[in-house]
């Protein structure tokens, strides 16, 4: 989200110094010197907050508030008081305002309200995008989360192979969640149709055939595929041939082309699974799609738990990215609960500020494009859109070392 405040003060000077000291602070300013100029600036998907003085000629503070309200009643409006206002803001809060400062303003305190306000806004809007991806959107939209490319990748892939209807092979490290993948793949293609989930290690000759009558107008998932025994293996191999084998959905955790050239997977078999192929990311490789994977959670956590879902604060994010969750969405979703349930150390310690809060998050992206390039610096900078020098002082800053990514 873009951090912009809107600035409404008919004093030019007033808007002079509170708009310098908002764009030092890197925000993107826009002002405004009437209630009239400023609704031009004003709409439901505004993405920060409004600041405005209380008294102004012609129409005041109070009816620019009315008019955020009706337009988009959870949009902050922070509004500047003058001395001896004080009842006036008091009624400017009971009409909906996120808060009001007296003026002169120090700028430590503007900015610590407008932090704040920016983060209430920042959170509706990213709760607004999730749930009109859940209502609108199609199976993939709605059950497989995150905005990163590499997630908006998966989706395509996974719609790719629901329009195929071939037998799909879906890889990925253990807990990004093959299953729900695999489930998803079959909604979208066979919606009405049977699915039925066996363990790969469980179906010997004998389960294989039955699952496989179960199924015969739908899909069989096999997880962990590389655990089916040899005979079976054949057996299905054979049954795909005689043309008696329903859609088959094979997941695994482990490199199956290893597998099959070492001989220790039928070579004929992962080739007619490998027909159409979804790889799920690791989690480690998108952080950006952490905060909302992990709110996700925390809300079903505490639905299921039948408790108000707690307060998520920044610095809680940010510790979250810094993570590299070696289990994956499976682990999130355990730190979640743990976290609804009060038995979280996330937020214990100093509360860090937001500099520093950034300087965590920008650490994460670093490593992340390092990761992704296996330790080539040149790749990576390339791939945040960084002149080689930035990219190199920022590591430098940070204390990252690109050869411990180069594998």
């Amino acid at each position: 989200m873009i951090a912009r405040v809107l600035l409404v003060d008919d004093d030019a000077s007033v808007r002079e110094a509170l708009g310098q000291t908002l764009m030092l602070a890197e925000y993107e300013v826009t002002t405004a010197g009437s209630v009239i100029e400023a609704k031009d600036h004003i709409a439901p998907g505004f993405e920060g907050v409004v600041i405005s003085d209380i008294r102004m000629p012609g129409q005041d503070g109070f009816a620019l508030l009315a008019h955020v309200r009706k337009v988009d009643a959870d949009l902050p409006v922070i509004l500047l008081t003058g001395e001896g206002d004080i009842p006036m803001a008091v009624r400017g809060m009971s009409d909906g305002a996120y808060s009001f400062l007296e003026k002169p303003c120090p700028p430590k305190e503007l900015l610590a309200v407008v932090e704040r306000a920016m983060q209430t806004r920042a959170l509706v809007m990213e709760n607004r995008a999730l749930k009109s991806q859940l209502e609108t959107g199609d199976a993939a939209s709605r059950l497989l989360f995150g905005s990163s490319a590499l997630a908006n990748g998966l989706r395509d892939s996974v719609r790719a192979a629901a329009r195929a209807g071939t037998d799909v092979l879906i890889t990925g490290a253990p807990g990004t969640g093959i299953a729900k993948v695999a489930h998803v793949v079959h909604v979208l293609s066979r919606r009405d149709a049977t699915f039925e989930k066996r363990a790969g290690a469980a179906l010997n000759p004998t389960a294989l055939a039955e699952a496989l009558a179960l199924t015969a107008d739908g899909s069989l998932f096999i997880d962990e595929v590389g655990n089916l025994p040899a005979d079976s293996q054949l057996a299905l191999n054979e049954a795909q041939d005689a043309g008696h084998a329903p859609r088959i959905i094979a997941g695994t955790s482990r490199d199956l082309a290893q597998e099959a050239h070492a001989g220790r997977f039928n070579p004929d078999l992962f080739y007619r699974l490998n027909v159409m192929s979804v790889t799920i990311p690791a989690l480690k490789d998108r952080p950006e799609d952490i905060p909302v994977l992990f709110r996700h959670y925390v809300q079903a956590a505490a639905e299921q738990a039948q408790i108000a879902p707690p307060e998520i604060p920044p610095e809680v994010i940010s510790r979250l990215m810094l993570r590299d969750w070696p289990g994956n969405s499976r682990d999130l979703m355990n730190a979640a609960t743990r976290y609804v349930l009060g038995l979280s150390d996330f937020d214990s310690g100093e509360v860090p500020g937001l500099t520093e809060q950034m300087a965590q998050v920008e650490a994460a992206f670093l490593m992340q494009a390092l990761r992704q390039n296996h330790g080539n610096a040149t790749e990576a900078a390339r791939a945040l859109k960084l002149p080689r020098k930035t990219f190199y002082d920022k590591l430098a800053r940070h204390g990252i070392r690109a050869e411990a990514f180069r594998e």
